[in-house]
């Protein structure tokens, strides 16, 4: 329904053609193999390897496709984490419907696209980097595993979720540990929850 919506908004505009749409990262794999395009809006939320996994490959493999990130996740969390791993730009699915299409002809003419917000928060991090929380080192699985246990999810069912072993989980769940300088999984999930994370 959110993808329809997205559709129906851009196709307002005459100046933009949605040549496709997918639902997961092999969906997408598979468009962006077949269908050309010049902006990819790419959600940090899909099934299989999340956003920023597709993002980096994206920029691995030099392709000239900019990317707009429309995410849920609310930008004082998500947005300077995109935009230091290559989006052209970040907009809330919850803010305003009406910057979705400014923000594609912004990124599509190679320039990037922040928000009011983002912009305050990006002079703000220029004038304070030392202040980043400790969920900012994470990379992007072990961001992934969090949220997921956060939400109550098993390891088996996040392994099964991500096409991952829950072998592999596991140690991305140390990581966590180690990293946030915690010892179980509710202390995760407060952490989450008190960052705002979910």
């Amino acid at each position: 329904m959110v993808r329809r919506g997205i559709k129906d908004t851009l196709t307002d505009a005459d100046d933009i053609v949605v040549v496709g749409e997918a639902g997961s990262y092999s969906e997408v794999r598979d468009v962006l193999r077949n269908t050309p395009c010049d902006v990819l809006l790419l959600d940090l939320n899909l099934p299989g390897r999340g956003g920023l996994d597709v993002l980096a490959s994206l920029r691995e493999s030099q392709t000239n496709i900019r990317v707009l990130i429309v995410s849920m996740f609310a930008e004082d969390q998500y947005a300077l984490r995109c935009l230091r791993a290559g989006a052209d730009g970040y907009l809330n699915k919850a803010g305003d419907p009406s910057e979705l299409i400014p923000a594609v002809r912004v990124i599509a003419s190679g320039r990037k696209y922040v928000t009011r917000e983002i912009s305050e928060m990006l002079v703000a991090n220029l004038a304070s980097p030392s202040t980043e929380s400790l969920h900012a080192t994470l990379s992007e699985r072990e961001l992934q595993t969090l949220l997921k246990i956060a939400s109550g999810r098993r390891l088996t069912d996040i392994a099964e979720e991500l096409m991952l072993s829950p072998k592999t989980v596991s140690v991305y769940r140390a990581r966590l540990l180690e990293k946030l300088k915690l010892s179980n999984n509710a202390e995760l999930a407060v952490y989450a929850i008190r960052n705002n994370l979910v």
